[in-house]
């Protein structure tokens, strides 16, 4: 198993922790889900070939991908974390990225996961805000973003929304 750079997270439910090559037959379902990826920069995974690069990438990224795993079973019901992390003196920032399962829509795993993950960006990466971007249509993920506390641009870029979220404005 690889060495972990980020804190296992447990919440009521699940049990957060830094995907590694170990979960690779586990990334390949999830990301085989055509519902998982459609408001995704990625096409349905097609092998565990192409589940194994995917870990890699956020395993070799700056920032960090976790997997939820439900406690109990051990089932994984989505990933998420920070990329793109950018150390810089002005202003630290990372994008996060989030998914879930079709199974477990509407359950409240996004919420209880990006919480956390929220903190440790703004304690543990000393972010000094988080930006996200959804798919115009993503509404589910809008919705989440906005009872997270972030702010909404008014301007559309490429057909994206663009939401951020200020340390100093951090609602939790």
């Amino acid at each position: 198993m690889a060495l972990l750079r980020y804190p296992v997270i447990e919440t009521r439910r699940l049990h957060l922790r830094e995907l590694t090559l170990d979960d690779t037959e586990a990334v390949f379902i999830h990301f085989s889900d055509p519902l998982v990826v459609e408001f995704m920069d990625i096409e349905v995974c097609r092998s565990r070939e192409e589940a194994a690069e995917i870990i890699l990438f956020h395993m070799q990224d700056s920032g960090c991908r976790y997997g939820m795993f439900l406690k109990g079973t051990g089932e994984l019901v989505g990933t998420c974390g920070f990329h793109c992390w950018n150390r810089s003196k002005d202003k630290s920032k990372a994008e996060i990225g989030f998914d879930v399962g079709s199974a477990h829509w509407r359950k409240g795993y996004m919420l209880e996961s990006v919480q956390p993950i929220i903190q440790l960006g703004f304690t543990q990466m000393e972010l000094d805000y988080i930006e996200a971007t959804t798919e115009l249509d993503n509404i589910p993920s809008q919705q989440l973003l906005k009872k997270l506390g972030f702010s909404q641009s008014a301007e559309l870029v490429d057909q994206l929304v663009y939401f951020t979220l200020n340390r100093t404005e951090n609602p939790m």
